[in-house]
């Protein structure tokens, strides 16, 4: 089945000025280095390459960059941007659409396992990958750490965001592992709210689906500069290696 497509032609028109913080050098440019330095000589794949923040970069590095995603419409703006064109890009549910070649480097930013709601979604995304990759070849989550310690007990939601335009709000499940984020902003003088889906996931979940597609731990950290992973870590970079 399908997975409903969140990112249409609506949020794909205002999508890099809502995340435009993630395009900020300081922090675009440490993911774009930690990226490279895996990829080498190799290809690169992106699983949800949408607007290209991150593919653009790398390609202009020299890299050959593929990616996957779902929404045409997210793809249709990487295409109109310099260099988008030369990007080759399968439209598709990343968990299984295929690609040709063989890669050095997968990798999935900015939370983007969420986008796949189930468990069974998310261990075949590591399938996928895995007959990707050259062997050798690395696969990179980057994804929050679930926030439930921020909870009271019985409570389901946390105000993320609270500002003059923008309010934000993720409601958590505990029995499925589903996470609805919920943004409510202002926009010429109205308020609209948007609520997306995403299946919250613990590292360790990760690491099981990771070693049941073959792949082993290399190294995790909580930032793109490797700073160390700790219990006080509210997101992490994960490494997992094909065996040679």
């Amino acid at each position: 089945m399908t997975p409903e497509n969140h990112f249409g032609d609506e949020v794909a028109a205002r999508y890099d000025e809502s995340a435009a913080d993630m395009f900020d050098p300081d922090v675009l440019d440490p993911a774009v280095e930690f990226l490279s330095a895996l990829a080498g000589d190799g290809a690169a794949l992106e699983l949800g390459i949408g607007t290209g923040r991150i593919a653009l970069p790398l390609a202009q590095r020299g890299i050959q960059v593929s990616g996957i995603d779902l929404s045409d419409a997210m793809v249709a703006k990487l295409r109109e941007k310099p260099g988008g064109e030369a990007i080759e890009v399968a439209i598709g549910d990343f968990a299984t659409t295929r690609v040709e070649g063989a890669f050095t480097l997968a990798y999935l930013v900015f939370n983007t396992i969420g986008n796949l709601t189930t468990q069974d979604a998310q261990a075949s995304c590591f399938e996928n990958v895995a007959t990707h990759l050259e062997p050798g070849g690395c696969f990179v989550i980057e994804v929050g750490v679930p926030g439930l310690r921020r909870l009271p007990p019985g409570d389901r939601f946390h105000v993320f965001d609270f500002g003059e335009q923008h309010i934000g709000i993720d409601e958590y499940d505990v029995e499925t592992q589903r996470l609805v984020s919920h943004h409510l902003s202002l926009r010429d003088g109205s308020w609209q709210l948007v609520s997306m889906p995403f299946r919250y996931v613990w590292p360790s979940e990760l690491d099981l689906m990771a070693r049941a597609a073959g792949l082993t731990l290399r190294e995790r950290w909580s930032g793109w500069n490797r700073e160390p992973f700790t219990h006080e870590s509210t997101k992490h970079i994960s490494v997992w290696e094909k065996p040679v």
